[in-house]
């Protein structure tokens, strides 16, 4: 699941992933509130959540905080996600319960081999323990 609220930025996670896996299928939310809504309503849940920092209305820190307090979506892995991320922010991040994190790359073309990082961080932190 992509949750942000540019169009164009959901356009670009859910086309890089397309291309990784084909077969891949992406919800898609343009605020938290949003999402979350949509979340405790479907049956299916995602494999994994990138949620975006900067929005109106619910931001990212709310909702990751409102998804890991509830008990049916608190176990997604979480990947927060935007331009730029300090090492607090990062920090604060994974104190809530985020699973990793993500930088938008500048150039679209670096966002699958992004994503894919993103998804194996926590993987590699677990193994390095």
């Amino acid at each position: 699941m992509i949750i942000d609220d540019d169009e164009d930025d959901r356009f670009a996670f859910t086309s890089a992933l397309k291309e990784m896996l084909s077969s891949t299928e992406c919800m898609e939310a343009d605020s938290g509130d949003k999402a979350l809504l949509q979340l405790r309503e479907s049956e299916i849940l995602p494999d994994f959540i990138f949620l975006d920092i900067n929005m109106p209305r619910m931001n990212g820190y709310d909702c990751l905080k409102e998804l890991k307090g509830d008990k049916k979506l608190q176990n997604i892995p979480v990947i927060m996600y935007s331009t730029s991320l300090t090492e607090q922010s990062i920090k604060e991040f994974r104190t809530l319960g985020a699973s990793s994190y993500l930088i938008k790359p500048n150039d679209l073309s670096k966002l699958p081999e992004a994503i894919i990082k993103a998804i194996k961080r926590p993987l590699e932190l677990f193994y390095t323990k």
